[in-house]
């Protein structure tokens, strides 16, 4: 695995505020799945949770697969337009290139507010139409929805998929996850998605409780908060789960699998904007 050069003149374009001494969880994850959006900071803080759960990496890979599971699935209900809330950097076989292939006319709107996801996602979105990144907090349904760019790229009179994969883990109230939650579904159309993965305890197979300690520990100024399946299941609150409802994210769907899949530790669900 590589990551990126060290020096602040590198073409990434770094915006003032990044502190490239400070680890990031979006950066680390990128570090898991093998990307190169990551500094040395991020890859030591990778080992040093990977020492805890040796299968991290394969649980990231684990969640990416669900991504492209979820987002096809939403490609063949009809739905083009996606909004993918901390979505990390968009490498190879992330949502836009996935819904494309399905949908070519589908519309990506991807959403961080890590500056060097951020701006390594412009770079890698240069020349791709139908695909853009704001830089905002995904806690603020309101600022998101109605930014220029959102409005700009999705019309959000016509169905959309809401995308928070594995990312709700990092915000400690429950209450209000829930609440914001409740805010897109409401700023979406009905027959709109919410799909939704988050680090589980529930599953005995993997030790995310060391994970979280690890994380808890670190110089990344987050902090992991694993939910069992009724916190889960109470973010989907005012939606209708498809089938095969709330699943460890290897079993969603787990028949558009080739070969035999790992442990996750994560929970997975799609839920259907009611008419």
């Amino acid at each position: 695995m590589t990551g990126l050069d060290e020096s602040p003149e590198r073409a990434y374009r770094l915006s003032g505020d990044t502190d490239v001494g400070c680890p990031s969880p979006a950066r680390v994850y990128d570090y898991w799945l093998g990307g190169s959006a990551n500094f040395a900071v991020d890859r030591e803080l990778g080992d040093h949770i990977a020492e805890s759960e040796p299968r991290i990496a394969n649980m990231a890979r684990e969640n990416r697969s669900l991504l492209r599971r979820m987002v096809s699935h939403c490609c063949r209900q009809g739905v083009d337009q996606f909004l993918d809330l901390g979505s990390g950097v968009p490498t190879i076989g992330n949502v836009h290139e996935i819904a494309h292939r399905h949908a070519p006319g589908s519309r990506v709107v991807y959403v961080d507010s890590e500056p060097v996801t951020v701006s390594h996602s412009e770079l890698l979105l240069e020349g791709v139409d139908r695909a853009t990144i704001l830089r905002s907090d995904l806690t603020d349904p309101a600022e998101v929805l109605n930014s220029p760019v959102t409005r700009g790229m999705l019309d959000l009179n016509r169905p959309v998929a809401v995308l928070l994969l594995c990312v709700l883990q990092y915000f400690p109230d429950t209450d209000r996850l829930r609440d914001t939650v409740a805010k897109y579904r409401a700023g979406v159309a009905p027959g709109s998605y919410i799909a939704i993965s988050h680090l589980t305890t529930d599953d005995s197979d993997v030790n995310t409780s060391g994970l979280a300690e690890r994380i808890r520990h670190s110089r990344a100024g987050h902090q992991a908060h694993p939910r069992d399946f009724g916190e889960i299941l109470s973010l989907f609150e005012g939606t209708r789960l498809v089938e095969p409802g709330i699943r460890y994210a290897q079993h969603w769907h787990h028949g558009e699998i080739a070969g035999p899949t790992e442990p996750s530790g994560i929970y997975a669900g799609l839920a259907r904007v009611p008419e």
